[in-house]
């Protein structure tokens, strides 16, 4: 009792005694180094995944040690305690979704406690995201954003001594070139990770390149990164781990026939020794911690106490090793300080591989359905957000609803998340969170529709099973039904909308009263079979929409008339007949194809479905897509499914058994022609089925795919894919994006620094991440995929693009969640439902511009509200900031409520240097409509003043004499600061190609 009131009033002294105190921290907090000796930098550290083997709330309270033994909650109760007692210690925190759960339920005292360790560097932020997140599978709005929630919450509650300086990409699964441009963006000064291909890494011990100099863009100028590879892992020394979780032995220095001192610092030492022949300078870095370490920090403080005290001693022998307690900032501010040069790299980490038998290109598809899952969650996300703006919404249950959503998205890009890598009971708790995070989301928006359309009564309701043609507001409302769309893309955007209804006729009309035309077309019978689905609406109601930010359509059923037209099929190939059809129609779906009577196979063997942009030829006799011509090019394109069966694939790593198994069998397929949607829906198989769709107008040709249950009866696991076969001599070159912006150059068979081992896994090892788009050309022809989701592709062969869809396997790798990855829902096997966007274009200047705009276009289409036309008052739109000045290639990154009194805006020219120019406008007006005071510019994240951004400078191998003194980037242009009094000439705004700018605006609040 006498000692937890001792205790007491040691915290209540320490607490009183914070606020006098000057904050020492950052670099200025290191310790002191040593420079004729080797200086071992030990850095403290817990990897605490935020969701993998048990969910985010076991791993966070400690339950279900029989899966794992991690309760975070105890690792910064420890933590925090065993740095208060001695200031040379320390400790890096990196996630801080886990920091901030923590950080709710501690008392005013302890909460002064930790800002104390933080002014002063003992407990560093590194990193500092709300989560570690992947780097192959994400889109780099959505690791912006959840940046900017984790960074956020530290800068509100520590201030600059909370900003991390460093990345700490320790367990990524490879690491992507624009993940290091949003570092330096961000401000960082560098990072570290602890994965990279075996063969990479060898190469690199051998050169002294495991530290290195990153060329983060190929566009934006002073993105040099300095990066670096942790030797061991992100683990202990081999033998030192002094964690409750391990076995290894502790220093014992008593008086003791087990006294081991000479023994622990001899390996220690000699551990340092070969450590340090990989290194370029006189400082190396020995993480100490692993998962979930530090639930009892004494443990591990009290040993490594003694291995600093131990090996420190040795110097007076003549020994050349210092170790001290340090961080990842403080080691790399060492580096920075040694004025050394550096190997430069330009490309990407990816595909990673540990072994010639594993490459990590599964996880790039894995989970398909929860890919997807979390792009609508961005989707409702970035509309909630600028709805939340424009509607000043400012309740506590809105402000939370958001927040929440806000974070759910930061926990998705988890690197066991976004990834699919997670076990499937954690892989339930994110869909579940997601799920309730997009409904606060949705009510958000609804709730500022309201305010904005002056219409208190309507429901504005989403639906979120559109993606198989179902919602049950239209399906009972259809009669009396106002569709209003809202548009998060910065200019007037014109889309197909479709809207699932029952078999009748409609009218579309838009606000004005004016009748538009509509189209009427029937629910693939494949996505009628789905058993969960309710299958009530068997028709889309097809119009086209044009939405500057908000605009209504209203639909009502009428008896007839001939602006709407129910489309029947206008060819059918001869195989659908029951006679000669292998695969039969289920029962409850002959009426609805029953239409399909007359249509007679073309003579020329070919049908013919083209538009006013898009002329496409199917092969009758195959059933398959044979011929594209659009933009004036033609080119024989012919698209076919395959398999490849394997029983060692898993969650994370593709292995191939075998050859690619095409689907031979020919396609049955309908067309169905409207003026301004033609569709041909193809059987694949009796478990792969498409549409392939074209509308007028829009130069894309749309590909939606329907795949499952995968069949597993021989025991061998699947991986579907699609492909796509051209002429195109792409010798043996093709591109894919990096998280959605800049594209990269791939070569078959090759990587930048080193050669891969493909002896076993040659088709694994060509493998890449696809988030957004892939393309191959050659001279005169450019052929190029788009996608809805992340998924692995590779061009195995010239002129093909191949696209993983699906993955079900039986195999449990014992290094990973140990259970397959075998998705069931209903007791079957998963099925998928997705997109991908076919264009082909003349290899021209610029040409590629239109392929970023359809990037936005299917990432942020229109979100649709519903509501009953009955609910509707006399509409008084609230007016609402134009962007439309916006230069065309000027996109709305994020429009969203800062705090109370402050707006977070952040632009981007999405154009790279090959496609567009340097664009300039002005903001005044904006700044004007959002009711601005002032406004100030910050780092990508929007919480370092870029005044304040002062970036280390690190030199490149064979640019010339080292530096004699240390150098920093600072920004190229001067921040934008402004006040409402000044001239609208100060509000002017300059982007540089892929430029992204991020201001804060404070505005009046009512």
């Amino acid at each position: 009792m006498n000692y937890i009131k001792a205790l007491a009033l040691l915290l209540a002294f320490l607490g009183s005694h914070i606020i006098q105190s000057e904050a020492v921290c950052g670099y200025e907090s290191c310790p002191e180094t040593k420079s004729d000796m080797i200086n071992i930098h030990l850095v403290p550290h817990s990897h605490d995944d935020l969701g993998w083997l048990k969910t985010v709330d076991q791993y966070y309270y400690g339950n279900k040690h029989n899966i794992q033994h991690a309760g975070v909650q105890y690792i910064f109760d420890t933590v925090v305690a065993e740095l208060s007692k001695d200031s040379r210690r320390r400790f890096i925190q990196v996630e801080t979704a886990f920091f901030a759960k923590w950080w709710e339920d501690q008392s005013e005292t302890k909460k002064q406690l930790v800002k104390k360790l933080v002014n002063e560097g003992r407990l560093e932020f590194t990193g500092g995201a709300w989560s570690m997140n992947d780097e192959a599978a994400v889109n780099y709005q959505s690791v912006i954003d959840q940046f900017a929630v984790g960074l956020k919450f530290l800068n509100d509650n520590f201030g600059v001594c909370g900003r991390p300086r460093v990345g700490w990409q320790i367990d990524a699964f490879g690491h992507s070139r624009e993940q290091a441009s949003m570092f330096a963006q961000m401000g960082f000064d560098g990072q570290f990770f602890a994965r990279m291909d075996q063969n990479d890494k060898n190469k690199r011990v051998d050169n002294l390149g495991l530290e290195m100099i990153w060329d983060a863009s190929e566009t934006l100028k002073e993105l040099d990164f300095f990066t670096g590879m942790l030797y061991n892992h992100y683990s202990a020394p081999p033998g030192f781990c002094f964690d409750s979780l391990c076995q290894d032995d502790p220093i014992i220095d008593g008086r003791s026939y087990d006294n081991n001192v000479q023994s622990r610092v001899d390996d220690f030492i000699n551990y340092a020794s070969n450590l340090a022949g990989y290194y370029r300078s006189s400082h190396i870095m020995v993480p100490m911690g692993d998962d979930f370490q530090y639930e009892n920090a004494y443990m591990n403080y009290k040993n490594m106490d003694k291995l600093i005290k131990y090996v420190n001693e040795r110097q007076a022998s003549g020994s050349k090793y210092n170790i001290i307690y340090s961080t990842a900032g403080c080691y790399l501010n060492s580096l920075h300080k040694s004025l050394q040069s550096w190997p430069n790299k330009t490309q990407d980490f990816l595909p990673h591989s540990h072994e010639a038998k594993s490459f990590w290109t599964g996880f790039f598809t894995s989970r398909p359905t929860q890919k997807r899952f979390e792009r609508d969650g961005n989707h409702i996300l970035q509309v909630a957000k600028q709805l939340s703006v424009l509607a000043e919404l400012s309740s506590e249950k809105q402000t939370k609803d958001l927040d929440y959503l806000r974070q759910i998205m930061g926990v998705m890009q988890h690197h066991d998340a976004i990834t699919g890598t997670e076990k499937q009971e954690v892989s339930n708790d994110y869909d579940r969170l997601l799920y309730d995070a997009i409904l606060g989301g949705a009510n958000t928006a609804s709730d500022a529709l309201r305010v904005l359309t002056n219409q208190p009564n309507c429901e504005f309701e989403s639906c979120l099973k559109l993606n198989i043609s179902e919602c049950a507001f239209t399906k009972d409302n259809a009669d009396d039904l106002m569709v209003t769309l809202y548009n998060p893309l910065a200019h007037t955007s014109t889309q197909y909308v479709r809207v699932p209804v029952k078999n009748e006729n409609y009218q579309v009309t838009d606000e004005k009263g004016r009748v538009v035309a509509s189209e009427l077309f029937p629910v693939p019978w494949q996505v009628l079979a789905l058993e969960f689905r309710n299958n009530d609406t068997q028709h889309e109601l097809v119009f086209k929409a044009t939405v500057n930010k908000i605009a209504s359509y209203y639909i009502k059923k009428v008896d007839k008339v001939e602006d709407i037209d129910s489309i029947q099929p206008t060819q059918i190939k001869q195989a659908f007949n029951e006679e000669e059809s292998k695969l039969e129609v289920p029962k409850r779906f002959k009426k609805v194809h029953s239409l399909k009577t007359d249509a007679q196979t073309s003579d020329d063997g070919e049908t013919v479905v083209q538009n006013s942009l898009i002329k496409l030829i199917i092969d009758n006799n195959t059933g398959r897509l044979k011929t594209v011509e659009m933009n004036g090019v033609s080119e024989n394109i012919e698209q076919s499914f395959g398999m490849y069966k394997t029983a060692r694939s898993c969650h994370y790593i593709f292995r191939q058994d075998s050859d690619l198994e095409i689907l031979e069998d020919a396609f049955d397929f309908t067309v169905y022609e409207g003026d301004s949607v033609k569709e041909v829906h193809q059987q694949i198989n009796e478990w792969i089925s498409q549409v392939i769709r074209i509308y007028e107008g829009v130069n894309r040709v749309e590909l939606e795919w329907l795949v499952g249950p995968v069949p597993i009866d021989d025991e061998l696991g699947k991986e579907i894919v699609t492909v796509f076969k051209s002429g195109i001599a792409s010798d043996g070159v093709f591109y894919t994006d990096s998280n959605g912006r800049e594209m990269i150059k791939r070569e078959k068979d090759k990587r930048e620094d080193f050669n891969p081992d493909l002896s076993e896994q040659p088709v694994s090892g060509n493998y890449y991440p696809v988030t957004s788009r892939m393309a191959l050309q050659d001279a005169n022809k450019r052929m190029v995929l788009l996608n809805d989701r992340s998924q692995g592709g590779a061009s195995l062969e010239d002129g093909r693009l191949e696209m993983m869809l699906h993955r079900r396997h039986i195999f449990a790798d014992g290094s990973g969640a140990a259970e397959a990855i075998n998705e069931q829902q209903f007791g079957k096997g998963l099925i998928a439902r997705g997109k991908l966007y076919l264009s082909l274009n003349a290899v021209e200047d610029k040409a590629t511009a239109s392929e970023r705009k359809a990037e936005k276009e299917i990432h942020l289409p229109f979100w649709k509200f519903f509501s009953k036309t009955s609910n509707i008052q006399k509409e008084v739109t609230k007016s609402l900031p134009d962007f439309n000045d916006f230069p065309q290639s000027v996109h709305l990154l994020t429009l969203e409520p800062y705090s109370n009194d402050e707006v977070l805006l952040r632009v981007e020219n999405f154009l790279d240097q090959t496609e567009g120019n340097v664009v300039s406008f002005n903001i005044r007006q904006i700044f004007d409509d959002l009711g601005g005071l002032e406004i100030r510019e910050t780092t990508l994240d929007g919480n370092l003043p870029l005044s304040d951004m002062k970036r280390l400078k690190f030199h490149h191998d064979g640019s010339g004499p080292n530096p004699t003194a240390p150098e920093y980037f600072t920004s190229l242009h001067k921040p934008l600061a402004a006040d409402k009094s000044q001239d609208a000439s100060d509000f002017s705004v300059t982007l540089n190609p892929l430029q992204i700018r991020t201001f804060i605006i404070k505005k009046e609040v009512a």
